[in-house]
């Protein structure tokens, strides 16, 4: 499994890479691993302002359907239209060409709650 060491990661197998005051956010390799083959990215939040750990949408695989929270508060400027023909990209390429939203973080400083790469590895154990 990949763990980029420039990303921070949620309990909720989320990470989030930010570029200045937006960042973009998808799910781990872990996760995208545990759900198995992804057929359907359901985002419909594009332009709301939402709070962290709220429903931003969810994955769809072939056995189960997750919810995706947000790691921190933010206004979702875009949603990964390429999603849409190629979900299995989130299989494939889950930090690149798999990333799901890019928001506008409303509050930084929740970004020091996040874990870093090391944390994130000790949850998984």
């Amino acid at each position: 499994m990949q763990f980029p060491e420039n990303l921070k990661y949620s309990k909720d197998h989320e990470w989030i890479r930010v570029e200045g005051d937006v960042a973009y956010i998808g799910i781990t390799d872990f996760a995208q691993g545990e759900l198995g083959d992804i057929v359907f990215i359901d985002v419909d939040t594009e332009g709301e302002e939402l709070g962290r750990d709220e429903v931003f949408g969810s994955v769809e695989a072939v056995k189960t359907v997750s919810d995706l929270y947000l790691p921190v508060a933010g206004e979702i400027l875009e949603v990964n239209d390429g999603l849409e023909d190629a979900p299995e990209s989130v299989n494939e390429d889950p930090y690149g060409k798999g990333w799901m939203v890019k928001i506008k973080v409303s509050h930084p400083a929740e970004l020091d709650e996040l874990m870093d790469v090391a944390a994130y590895q000790a949850l998984l154990g």
